[in-house]
């Protein structure tokens, strides 16, 4: 016969007791291996939103540069439209003409090259083929885009154009080209390295610095390939060499010291370039692992809030991610802003400068094409004596005559869009009010420059042109409005002010 156990009340609470501890001791369990789990993911998503922040940038910043070649030669290209139109008579003719199209495209050591491969700049003439590689080539492409050393500069890049229906002289030109100081671009490029966390540099095919910035304490200023032989298994060395030989973008994470770093690569279409952004991931690291830490002790301490715990710890960490995502998009984005409106400003003036009006263009002339746009007048203003001043007082006086003519046209024209365009001339676009009241405000301000004649005082040549039904594009506008420019100076001529070209 079974013998039945006999269940007492003793019983029941020593079940109970059994239970409860078993149940604690696999929720401690639990919950600290819930939380290791939740540092080990942390780490990895620290790491992904690393490098969606690097890509963000560096694509960014690689657009940046190719905007930049682009419009170098959009800009050439309109200067050899302007080139064909003049009347070339002697060499001082054209090297007149380089130096004002230089300053009226706002170009850096615009040049020409012959047939011969002599090239003809604002100052001189020289051989060429031995200082620009391109020369040589007997075909040459649309667009040539180089790196060049010259003797005694920093790095360039050269971008150049073919011309092969050029002749001026009685001499065949076949190529037009610039030079863009590297150092200009890195100022372009310039981060923020906020809390020592985030560097830029940009490096040949063969990785040598380029831009001469350090990237990191581990790979500093130095060549990248000698930097990080010490740091990367040879394996990822190789495909990082492999992809800047080839122009591919990538990624890699190496330790430096106690820290992790995350660099990120793009290539530059077109220039043989990889920028590379790298930011230390320790900061971020270490707040999160803080967190997870005090999770930890928080579940030992309190084990029946362990699980809920773990879960809120995951929900904090997910919105801290978020939260710092956000932020640095948000630097990014103002940074980026911030180096918009440098790059749109005229420093000397304060004004929109001609890379501004260059992007205004784009948009009005869009509005122009869709019909958008019924009242649109554009005034275009020429600084007399500028050369004069600039010759005979010094630089000084000049870019004084400068700032005052700039006052004065914003002063008149108060109701439009100023932007200084070259180094004496500047563009006023007219609309709504503006538009209404040009023709007195022209009528005061050309009274106003009769009565500064007599003074000694601030003399600039305006000429003013609207938008019609036949205009395909705002530089049609423009045309006439230069013309009536033109025609201003003649009669101010004829008062005695002197000016630049007449």
């Amino acid at each position: 016969m079974t013998k039945k156990i006999k269940i007492t009340s003793a019983t029941i609470l020593l079940t109970a007791v059994i239970s409860s501890m078993l149940i604690t001791e696999m929720v401690i369990a639990n919950s600290f291996l819930a939380s290791k789990k939740t540092l080990s993911a942390t780490d990895e998503a620290v790491s992904a939103v690393s490098s969606f922040y690097l890509g963000t940038i560096v694509e960014r910043r690689a657009k940046i540069v190719i905007n930049q070649i682009d419009h170098e030669f959009s800009q050439m290209e309109k200067a050899l439209s302007f080139i064909k139109d003049e009347e070339i008579k002697s060499q001082e003719d054209l090297r007149d003409t380089l130096g004002r199209i230089k300053d009226l495209l706002s170009l850096n050591r615009f040049a020409l090259a012959d047939k011969d491969n002599i090239v003809y700049t604002q100052y001189t003439t020289y051989t060429g083929r031995s200082r620009h590689e391109f020369l040589s080539r007997k075909e040459m492409d649309d667009r040539v885009i180089t790196t060049v050393s010259p003797y005694g500069s920093s790095k360039q890049l050269c971008l150049a154009i073919s011309t092969p229906d050029l002749e001026i002289l009685d001499r065949t030109f076949k190529a037009c080209f610039v030079q863009i100081d590297i150092r200009d671009i890195v100022e372009l490029l310039a981060l923020d390295d906020e809390q020592d966390r985030t560097y830029f540099a940009v490096y040949l095919k063969n990785g040598g610095n380029l831009s001469e910035t350090e990237l990191g304490p581990v790979i500093l200023g130095r060549n990248i390939f000698d930097a990080l032989k010490d740091v990367i298994p040879k394996e990822d060395l190789e495909e990082t060499r492999t992809n800047f030989e080839t122009g591919k973008k990538g990624s890699l994470s190496f330790a430096s010291g106690e820290d992790k770093e995350t660099m990120y690569y793009v290539p530059i279409p077109g220039t043989g370039w990889e920028l590379a952004v790298l930011i230390h991931e320790s900061v971020i690291l270490d707040q999160i692992r803080g967190i997870g830490e005090k999770n930890i002790s928080t579940s030992r301490n309190q084990i029946l809030f362990a699980v809920v715990a773990s879960l809120l710890l995951f929900i904090v960490l997910l919105l801290e991610y978020r939260a710092l995502s956000r932020q640095k998009l948000e630097a990014e984005k103002e940074t980026s802003k911030a180096f918009q409106n440098m790059a749109n400003t005229d420093s000397m003036t304060g004004i929109r400068n001609k890379h501004a009006y260059s992007a205004q263009e784009e948009v009005l002339d869009q509005k122009i094409q869709n019909h958008e746009i019924l009242n649109l007048a554009v005034v275009v203003c020429d600084i007399n004596g500028l050369k004069h001043v600039n010759d005979t007082q010094g630089h000084t006086a000049g870019d004084k005559l400068i700032k005052d003519a700039c006052s004065l046209i914003c002063e008149y024209f108060s109701h439009g869009a100023v932007f200084r365009t070259g180094g004496d001339e500047f563009v006023v676009l007219l609309q709504g009010k503006g538009y209404d009241e040009r023709m007195e405000v022209i009528e005061a301000f050309n009274r106003k420059i009769e009565e500064n004649i007599k003074e000694n005082g601030v003399v600039v040549s305006i000429g003013c042109a609207v938008l019609e039904n036949e205009d395909l594009r705002l530089s049609d506008v423009f045309e006439r409005a230069d013309q009536k420019m033109y025609e201003r100076k003649k009669e101010l001529k004829s008062m005695g002010v002197k000016t630049r070209y007449l």
